[in-house]
Order: structure tokens, then sequence, then C-alpha cells
């Protein structure tokens, strides 16, 4: 009991001076997210049929986005995740509006892959407006609920604030970018198949995940001396500078 104290104590008082700590593997973890953001939003212009499962292409990578969102929350705490959110958020919409802007621009007389080109990197406005608000509510419900969680159980039971923050974060985020992208388009029985398919995958994957997801989180707490606790975080996912 008293080593939990200190340990408490101990983390605790990095907290107050996380914002300005130098971390050694922050920016590498970053990175990593921003690339499955891209990757997986390029990669769901194929669909899949998986057993019983139908989905785009994406889905068996962006649950790692969600993954890798839990290490950073647990790790760094809601204000360092937000900061990554967003970065998420810019280049995500970079990419959309190049993909864009590229399919609009007059293909050279020599060059015949325009057809193609729409077919996988074209961008229906629709759809990337509904890929962005699904990312947005999704990651940030993801952060909060898994940051409130640990202040709740007081840093225990990884393993629910894990899957129980994706249980809400995949839910909003999968049935936001299905209902936006698609109501109206296709049947209404079609789109609750394809939730109800994409959620199970997703959870699945967080769920198959929880073994490594401890190691990495218990391997980056101990080498970047940090185990952050929101109890004094302004939660407010639009204060990216607080």
């Amino acid at each position: 009991m008293a080593d939990l104290t200190r340990n408490k104590t101990f983390f605790n008082s990095l907290n107050t001076s996380s914002a300005m700590r130098s971390y050694r593997y922050f920016y590498f973890i970053l990175g990593v997210f921003v690339a499955v953001l891209i990757v997986s939003n390029t990669a769901s212009t194929k669909i899949l049929d998986l057993g019983p499962f139908t989905f785009d292409g994406g889905t068996l990578l962006f649950p790692l986005a969600y993954i890798f969102g839990d290490i950073l929350t647990e790790v760094y705490g809601y204000r360092n995740s937000r900061k990554v959110i967003w970065t998420g958020f810019a280049c995500l919409a970079l990419a959309t509006v190049t993909y864009y802007a590229v399919g609009l621009l007059p293909a050279s007389a020599g060059w015949e892959g325009q057809e193609a080109y729409q077919q996988i990197l074209g961008v229906v406005p629709r759809i990337a407006i509904a890929s962005l608000i699904a990312y947005f509510a999704g990651e940030f419900s993801n952060s909060y609920i898994l940051a409130k969680m640990k202040l709740w159980t007081r840093g225990r039971f990884l393993w629910a604030r894990t899957i129980g923050s994706t249980l809400v974060g995949e839910g909003i985020d999968t049935s936001l970018f299905v209902l936006i992208a698609f109501l109206g388009v296709l049947p209404n029985s079609l789109l609750i198949a394809i939730i109800v398919s994409n959620y199970i995958f997703k959870v699945g994957i967080e769920v198959i995940f929880t073994p490594i997801t401890y190691i990495l989180v218990g391997w980056l707490k101990k080498r970047e001396h940090e185990d952050y606790y929101d109890y004094h975080t302004n939660f407010n996912p639009f204060a990216v500078r607080s």
C-alpha cells in the first residue's frame, strides 16, 4: 500500500509539468497513428467479404487507430491525446482535399488512368464529410471515456477501460459514418447490417489486441516515466492549448 501511494505521488508530480516535458516515443506513436488513419481511409475504397462480415478494406487497419488512441490517453493523458486527434484530423482533411483536387485537374493527354484514379481515390464529398465527422466524434469520445474511467478505477482494470472506451467510440464512429454517408442511398436493412458487422469486427480486434496493449502501455510507462491522471484536465475538445 505504501508503494502504491509513493508511485501515485510520483506520477501526480509529473502530471503538473507534463505539458512541458519531452517524451522519447510520443511523436513516433503520433506518426504511426496518423499513418494508420490515412492508409485505412485510402484502403476503404475496396469492399471485402470475410466470412460472415462485409466491410471496406480500411476496417482491417482502422481499429489500430483506436488502440493507439487508448495507449496515448492512458500513458500521456487526454490533453496530449487531444493534440494527436487534431493532428490526425488535419492530415486526413489534407489528404481528402488533395485527392479531390487532383481528381478535378485535367489529365495529361498521354495518361489513361483518370477513370481508375477516380474509382480508387476519387472523393465523394458526402463520404469525405462523413469520415471526418465520424472520426472526430468517435476518437474524442474514446479518449474522454478512457481518461474518465482511469480516474473512476484509480488506474486499475486497464482492459475494462480500453474495451469500454472502444465500445463507445467505435459505436459512435461507425454509426455516424454509415448514416451520414449512405442514409437514403442504401436500404435501411443494409445500413443496419453494415453498422453491426463493422462494429462487431472493430470491437473484436480491440479485445484480441488487449494483451499487446497491456505490454505496450507498461513498456511506455516505464521508459517515459509517465502515467497521466487527468484530475485537472479541461476536456473541451476544442481547447487545444489548455
